[in-house]
């Protein structure tokens, strides 16, 4: 719990919900005490309240349960690993495989005459009760629970439906014609005259099955909620060695500190909070973070922040609150449910009664009725957004592209302001070898030759860049050019000289010997102080270009004398001008986010055609820019791939992270492009519009198929069997169309 000023806020685990309509009721019945602010999200079944000093979190948590649902505070257990209770998921994954197994007989009998053997409706009794029972269980339940409160919702459809085809059917088995031996099933179209010679149990059983489907696709989605948080407090080191009265320990990684480097010097990677690649070469004075892995020399640090002060712990507090901040998108299906269910259980009330004074039989009557509520329950409802999210997610996994559930589609289609990362989303977040200058009169080989073998020796990012690109450029270079001393390494990858005397320069450069000459490579600054050696200035001319674009220049001499320079860069991905293209062709006006230099992320954007950039943002000033993009108005998608992204890409409206990155950016976001590639931003844009336009699609027709098979029901003109088979018609037909996205194109 945290306190600011005369109020106080909470995050409470509220237990029971079933669908995003249960959220929207304890979100109202909080947000009813006076001063109290409460936003509930249905995916991870929390409540962050904000609350006075008048309000206790135990008259928080009696206001949840007067609702009918369940509250409390999370454990400290559970706040530390934030793992979800699976135990409901496999009880549910049980009910759903033990009725799927029990429902097929059972359909099979019923709509097969050559199947019906003797006897055989008791056997489908005995099949469709554990399932109309203890399958639809859960639905019973919240349907009584909901009704004590006085609201009614999915639960309370399926339930009335699924128990008026079973009584029915009980009814007519024990005491009407359908329990005699010999008994047959055949298609009607008309309720009259007919009703307690025929069962139902087909549609109890059929009904509790697909619901089940739909429910536990459903929470399968909502399991990955939470495992942003999780990775991202993962990230840090396991432990740390840390000097304790003159002695050096290991401390656990939930004791690692930020704080301030008294002694030695070393390259820091600090890409956990920058997403850059270029190390920062930290000395005593400079400030660490907890977390961040020294990849040099060895560094003794005061600590200054621990425990949840460090910079680790706010930028998972910052996940946590903006995936709060997140309101949960009503589905659609439950907001039109919140009239319809009580005005299909009144339209059956008012069939039943209509009959009975029109001088009908009671067999009649009720057949009408339970008509009415078969034909009325919501499979087609139930399946209309997991059949198309799953078909849509399939494709989408085909062409790299990860949807994580139905709220991210009603994002895509208003999105029109696309925020990029760079390093890692626009570039290729590796430092590359990008030029090579030589001096007059030095072979551009030989250069590379040589700095690459020194730079071979050190484990700098920087040097690993060059050698690399060393051995790769000079892969063709005839065999009787190579040193005799080189390695051999695979096909198509240069050997480079032996490298004896080698000394690292934390901050400065590289020295050693190879064949025979006295290498040196690093900043100019450091050749020219402590070598004394003066760059021509040709070659600090392209030095000067070079930094002006955000890149580094590493100079290098032998023999005493200055032999050239070579430019390291973080490349730009060569699609990321083709999607960036794309992105403005749908509307999108695309922004660049970074936490690189205003020099560097110009060039970038020039490169690509951005005109917006937003420069030298840390995580907390990227999380303010996405919020401040949305507070002009705008409808905010973000693409990111570094852990620095991650809360940005949690309060952004859609997320999109690249499969290439860090996984706390990856939970963290709504859509996962696993190809890495910038073309799968507007790729995956479009196929979520696609399927959230399928989804719509399978919703309307679920409706509108109930408002023109309703009447027909009601007046007689349709058996319940007969409403059954066009139920289970309404099914089909969406997932047909759901099947259509598989044939979903890109670009």
């Amino acid at each position: 719990m945290t306190t600011v000023a005369d109020h106080s806020a909470v995050e409470l685990a509220i237990g029971g919900m079933t669908c995003a309509s249960c959220a929207a009721r304890v979100e109202k019945k909080l947000n009813k005490l006076d001063g109290v602010t409460a936003t509930v999200n249905f995916a991870t079944e929390t409540a962050r309240v904000t609350f006075p000093a008048s309000v206790s979190a135990a008259d928080l948590i009696g206001v949840v349960e007067q609702a009918g649902y369940t509250a409390a505070l999370p454990t400290a257990r559970e706040a530390e690993s934030g793992e979800p209770a699976d135990s409901d998921a496999r009880m549910l994954r049980r009910r759903l495989l033990v009725s799927v197994a029990l429902t097929i007989p059972v359909v099979l009998l019923a709509m097969v005459p050559a199947l019906q053997f003797r006897n055989w409706q008791w056997a489908s009794l005995a099949l469709a009760t554990p399932v109309a029972v203890w399958g639809a269980w859960p639905f019973h339940r919240a349907a009584v629970q909901n009704a004590r409160h006085g609201a009614v919702t999915m639960d309370t459809l399926v339930s009335v439906g699924v128990a008026s085809a079973f009584l029915w059917s009980l009814y007519a088995l024990l005491f009407g014609t359908a329990g005699e031996s010999g008994m047959g099933m055949a298609f009607g179209w008309l309720a009259r005259g007919g009703g307690a010679e025929a069962t139902y149990l087909e549609v109890a059983s059929g009904v509790t099955a697909l619901v089940l489907l739909g429910r536990y696709l459903e929470e399968r989605a909502k399991r990955r909620s939470g495992a942003a948080l999780r990775a991202l407090l993962s990230l840090g080191a396991k432990d740390a060695g840390v000097l304790r009265d003159g002695a050096e320990i290991r401390i656990p990684a939930d004791q690692l500190a930020d704080g301030v480097v008294i002694a030695g010097s070393s390259a820091v990677d600090t890409s956990m909070l920058t997403g850059e690649p270029v190390p920062a070469e930290v000395g005593p004075g400079d400030a660490v973070t907890g977390g961040c892995v020294n990849i040099g020399g060895r560094l003794v640090v005061r600590a200054a922040r621990v425990g949840a002060d460090t910079q680790l712990a706010q930028m998972a507090r910052l996940v946590a609150e903006a995936q709060a901040g997140k309101a949960p998108v009503q589905r659609l299906a439950d907001r039109i449910s919140a009239v319809f269910v009580p005005f299909v259980i009144g339209v059956a009330l008012v069939t039943l009664a209509a009959w009975l004074a029109a001088g009908a039989s009671a067999g009649v009557a009720f057949t009408a009725a339970v008509a009415v509520l078969i034909i009325a329950c919501p499979c087609a409802m139930g399946l209309a957004t997991p059949t198309a999210i799953l078909v849509g997610t399939g494709r989408g996994a085909q062409l790299g592209i990860l949807i994580k559930g139905p709220e991210v589609l009603e994002s895509t289609r208003r999105v029109d302001t696309i925020v990029l990362d760079k390093t890692g989303t626009v570039t290729t977040g590796r430092m590359a070898l990008a030029d090579v200058l030589a001096a007059p009169g030095v072979d551009s080989a030989e250069l590379l030759r040589l700095a690459g073998a020194v730079e071979s020796a050190s484990e700098h990012p920087v040097a690993a860049a060059i050698a690399a690109g060393a051995r790769e450029r000079l892969a063709d270079v005839r065999p009787s050019s190579r040193s005799r001393s080189a390695p051999r390494l695979p096909s198509g990858l240069h050997p480079l000289p032996d490298v004896s005397d080698f000394a690292s320069y934390p901050g400065h450069g590289v020295s050693g010997v190879a064949d025979g000459h006295a290498v040196l490579a690093g900043r100019r600054t450091w050749l020219a102080a402590e070598w004394s050696l003066t760059v021509p200035p040709a070659l600090a001319e392209r030095a000067d270009e070079a930094e002006a674009a955000g890149q580094t220049a590493v100079f290098v001499a032998w023999d005493g004398q200055l032999r050239g320079v070579l430019v390291v860069a973080d490349t730009i991905k060569p699609t990321s001008a083709e999607a960036v293209r794309r992105l403005r062709a749908m509307g999108l006006r695309p922004v660049l986010l970074t936490g690189d230099n205003e020099r560097a992320a110009r060039f970038a954007a020039d490169a690509v055609g951005i005109d917006e950039v937003i420069a030298g943002m840390l995580p907390a000033g990227k999380v303010d820019a996405v919020r401040r993009l949305q507070e002009a108005g705008r409808v905010v998608a973000m693409a990111g791939d570094g852990v620095n992204d991650a809360a940005a890409l949690a309060q952004a409206d859609l997320g999109l992270a690249m499969g290439t990155g860090t996984d706390a950016a990856i939970e963290a976001s709504d859509l996962t492009l696993v190809r890495g590639d910038l073309r799968a931003v507007p790729d995956a844009i479009m196929l979520s519009r696609r399927t959230l336009t399928t989804i719509k699609g399978n919703l309307l027709w679920a409706f509108g198929y109930n408002t023109l098979a309703i009447p027909l029901a009601a007046l007689g003109f349709l058996s319940p069997l007969i409403a059954a088979a066009a139920m289970a018609f309404s099914s089909v037909f969406v997932v047909t169309n759901s099947l259509r996205l598989r044939r979903f194109r890109p670009g």
